[in-house]
């Protein structure tokens, strides 16, 4: 039988190998939970709560007793404060929650136009992406390309913002400050030259 301090120390030694392994764990705190990403819940002395779950594209996720509970934007220790909140509320005393992201949903940045493999393309997950770099992996400029006229939309609270990039400052001026970084769902469109 395992006494209490036996249970504390498995806890510790398990969170350890975890942040190891994982890295990102030990950042989890800061991250804000996005639609996509899988969570792993484990309420403490209780097993029949333990549940892995996918945040939905509402931001909602599905726990027992408590049915939706919206996370949306929430990072874990938020996240871990509702959920005891909400259980303490009808169902436990003083419950303990921990939530681990067990996966981040895929980092995705869409590039369009005069490039040789329009599509969708996977953001670096351990270093930001820039603009270069994407158009990249798209298989670079095609041939009669408008460099200068590339430009990036993307939404930001609610609306949209086109963010001009000049390339030939950054391939000949060798200006890297304007190889803006891509955040996810942004859209890169390479517009055709006509002259």
């Amino acid at each position: 039988m395992i006494t209490q301090i036996g249970k504390h120390l498995l806890i510790v030694i398990s969170i350890f190998f975890i942040s190891i392994l994982n890295p990102s764990v030990i950042y989890s705190e800061e991250y804000k939970v996005e639609s996509g990403d899988v969570l792993l819940i484990t309420v403490y002395e209780q097993p029949d709560l333990t549940t892995k779950v996918r945040v939905s594209s509402k931001g909602e996720i599905s726990f027992p007793l408590l049915d939706i509970v919206d996370v949306k934007g929430l990072p874990v220790n938020e996240i871990e404060k509702k959920l005891a909140m909400l259980l303490e509320k009808d169902y436990l005393v003083n419950p303990q929650v921990n939530v681990f992201i067990e996966k981040y949903h895929a980092k995705k940045v869409f590039v369009m136009g005069f490039v040789n493999k329009p599509g969708e393309y996977d953001l670096f997950k351990d270093r930001p992406t820039t603009v270069l770099e994407a158009i990249t992996m798209a298989g670079g400029f095609k041939e009669g390309a408008a460099l200068n006229n590339t430009k990036i939309i993307r939404v930001e609270d609610d609306k949209q913002v086109t963010i001009p990039i000049k390339v030939t400052d950054i391939t000949k001026k060798g200006n890297k400050d304007k190889d803006v970084r891509i955040k996810a769902d942004d859209i890169i469109v390479v517009p055709e030259s006509f002259f």
